[in-house]
């Protein structure tokens, strides 16, 4: 996962609850999801404050396959999913989009 992947991502979940700006009334939040260990991080800008979209340039390092110059996150291991938490449950885009 990338940038390019969460902006593909967008798209294609436009206009439903697949997406941050449509699902926020209902308290999820951005959020990544390590499917082999079951590990949920929350989206967070680079001062640790919660994100209010997907980003992954502040994700565990150990997540990253690849640094841009600055030590900054640019691309996921494959087993990264991008979705929502909601009380302490992660949600896909698509089980988002569902609700």
């Amino acid at each position: 996962m990338d940038n390019q992947t969460l902006r593909s991502e967008n798209l294609a979940y436009a206009g439903t609850r697949g997406i941050s700006q449509n699902n926020r009334s209902s308290d999820f939040r951005p959020a990544f999801l390590e499917k082999s260990t079951g590990r949920i991080e929350i989206s967070k800008l680079k001062d640790g404050q919660e994100a209010s979209i997907h980003m992954i340039g502040w994700l565990p390092k150990e997540w990253a396959t690849s640094f841009d110059d600055h030590g900054v996150v640019i691309k996921l291991k494959p087993d990264i999913v991008a979705g929502f938490e909601q009380g302490g449950s992660f949600y896909t885009r698509d089980e988002a989009a569902e609700l």
